[in-house]
């Protein structure tokens, strides 16, 4: 048991809860001002039902025991088990602090998703969905990727802090849900406008705060490891950010505020799986790379393919998670950390390049087939679509009987 450790997953445990907020203020900032509360409150309620179900059974399935290597079992059913002393994952923190740690991942990865379904998803079938996605898709990810003998660990894939478990999986979902839903109605003729650039701001902002205790906490250990995360994920975002800015003049002659906080997202997005695997000079490119990629991915979902992924949740986590992981088989170290068990591509070995895009191809199959299964089960007790009427009202007013600005009284953007 180590007491600078401990102290120091606390604080990053407490830095990761903090996202969740952030996101909440990044999607409610970037929909129109009769659905931010609805929007908002989707990342709220996800704080609560996420943290009882972790307690309950969820960190069990995906850390206690294992079967098949994709999933674990109830051994330790509400905690059970699971005490200060340490645990079979680190032993100089105390069990109870990596279940912590654990469970903030647990809380903001379903909540990304949600971000391409709002202004059309009633609050009732995201909120049952949502509690079903989280068992069939993001356990047995988590067991897979992270858990004792999990199946994706064992063929040599590698995914520091998240990009197949978090970002993938979840865009992935998001885009399963978005071509599920349809559009929104009017999508063809209706210009989308950001509301609150502000709140865009301050969410990205947060999330980056956050995102520190994200990728350096999943070192385990307050050490090299998560310095080395640390520096490279800083580097990512910046890199991607300044890109994105680019990327705006060069198609509208101007940066935009929201561009640049899309970019610094992106950035981190992409830098999560290999933070503590790449090189430092390797986040330079990654980070710079990722910002064309997801700029030209959203037009193509959006334009070309006509998805209303409405906040790019698909467009941002989903395809800058695949590229994340994909670069971590291009440039991840065993020096820097020897859970990688081989070199990447551009250091001569093939082996850890092909283990990532099998675990990448994994990841996306589980997430497909596990958004199916969790919406045709919903649909079963309730419309996952509201009605017309209810989108133009808004979905806060008809969701939830409230109003963001209710002194409001000019025309909806």
């Amino acid at each position: 048991m180590n007491s600078g450790d401990t102290g120091f997953m606390l604080i990053c445990t407490a830095l990761v809860f903090f996202m969740t907020p952030g996101l909440a203020f990044f999607y409610g900032g970037l929909v129109r001002r009769k659905n931010v509360v609805n929007t908002m409150m989707a990342c709220v309620a996800i704080m609560g039902v996420a943290v009882v179900m972790w307690a309950l059974f969820g960190y069990s399935l995906a850390f206690g025991g294992n079967h098949g290597g994709v999933i674990g079992d109830f051994r330790w059913f509400g905690l059970n088990g699971v005490g200060m002393e340490t645990g079979p994952y680190s032993d100089t923190i105390p069990h109870l602090v990596f279940c912590a740690f654990q469970m903030m991942f647990a809380v903001i990865t379903p909540a990304l998703l949600t971000g391409a379904l709002v202004g059309r998803m009633r609050f009732k079938a995201l909120f049952f969905f949502i509690i079903l996605w989280s068992v069939v898709v993001y356990y047995p990810l988590a067991h897979m990727v992270w858990g004792e003998g999990g199946f994706l660990a064992s063929i040599g894939s590698v995914d520091f802090a998240g990009g197949n478990v978090v970002h993938i999986s979840s865009g992935v979902s998001a885009l399963v849900m978005a071509i599920l839903l349809g559009r929104r109605r009017g999508y063809e003729y209706t210009v989308y406008r950001v509301h609150n650039i502000p709140f865009v701001v301050l969410g990205a902002t947060m999330l980056w705060f956050g995102w520190y205790g994200f990728n350096a906490g999943s070192a385990l250990a307050a050490d090299g490891l998560a310095a080395h995360a640390f520096m490279t994920s800083a580097i990512a975002s910046a890199a991607a950010m300044l890109v994105w800015m680019l990327l705006d003049v060069v198609k509208d002659g101007h940066p935009t505020l929201v561009g640049a906080s899309t970019g610094l997202v992106v950035g981190l997005v992409a830098i999560t799986p290999g933070a503590g695997f790449v090189p430092v000079w390797a986040s330079f490119l990654i980070g710079a790379l990722v910002s064309p990629i997801c700029y030209f991915g959203v037009a193509l979902v959006k334009k070309k393919l006509k998805i209303d992924d409405a906040l790019d949740a698909f467009g941002c986590h989903g395809l800058g998670g695949i590229w994340g992981g994909i670069a971590t088989g291009l440039f991840g170290m065993t020096s820097i950390n020897d859970v990688a068990q081989w070199n990447g591509l551009v250091f001569g070995d093939v082996r850890l390049f092909l283990a990532q895009l099998a675990g990448i191809g994994v990841t996306i199959a589980v997430a497909v087939v596990g958004t199916l299964i969790c919406a045709g089960l919903v649909r079963l007790v309730t419309p996952l679509r509201a009605s017309e009427r209810e989108e133009q009202l808004g979905m806060d007013v008809t969701q939830h009987g409230e109003n963001a600005y209710p002194s409001f009284n000019g025309l909806d953007q």
